[in-house]
């Protein structure tokens, strides 16, 4: 499909579901593309050097991506290294550079004072203006329609993404490459996966 419009592949995505249903019939679909992956399959199989990687469901393989490689291939993602400083439960805490605090699920079970990355999707953070959250800069904007792209720049931190929604950007307003502002995300937000996958 990868040669019709966006219309047409949305039209045909939603035919191809419909024939699946009501034929009662497996269709086992190879492709590159992520978001026909993730919107067309019940369950999806991560490759990598000829390994099976991860198997699962698209909700499962987006949020409890077992390695920085799905992480980074199902969907977009920010990775920040630092050191696991607290663990309770399956919940670690992680420090970055300049101590940025990463709270999240601890799904490579690492132990205190090991180093990990923190995996964070650019949808998660809000980008805000006043006071609080973690200063940046806006380094560049993209405007997709329903979200715009933010590539913005801490000086700790470095550049990562930020997507945000038409509706939250209504009430913050858009921002210009060059404005500074803050980002925020929710303590739990982020995967504490190992650096070595």
């Amino acid at each position: 499909m990868a040669a019709l419009d966006k219309g047409l592949r949305h039209d045909m995505q939603i035919e191809l579901q419909t024939l699946q249903r009501q034929l009662g019939i497996t269709f086992v679909l190879v492709t590159h593309d992520q978001e026909e992956a993730l919107s067309l399959s019940d369950r999806i199989c991560i490759m990598r050097d000829g390994q099976i990687v991860q198997i699962g469901s698209p909700r499962d393989l987006y949020d409890r991506p077992g390695s920085r490689y799905v992480a980074g291939f199902v969907g977009k993602s920010n990775f920040f290294e630092g050191r696991i400083e607290s663990i309770a439960g399956d919940t670690a805490k992680l420090v970055g550079p300049g101590g940025v605090v990463f709270v999240g699920h601890n799904s490579s079970g690492l132990g205190i004072g090991q180093p990990a990355i923190a995996s964070l999707r650019p949808e998660q953070i809000s980008l805000m203006r006043g006071a609080g959250g973690l200063p940046v800069t806006v380094v560049n904007r993209i405007f997709l329609g329903e979200h715009t792209e933010y590539l913005v720049r801490n000086p700790d931190l470095g550049p990562f993404l930020i997507l945000v929604s038409r509706q939250a950007e209504a009430g913050e307003g858009s921002f210009e490459p060059g404005d500074t502002a803050n980002a925020r995300w929710q303590d739990g937000a982020a995967l504490i996966l190992t650096t070595n996958q």
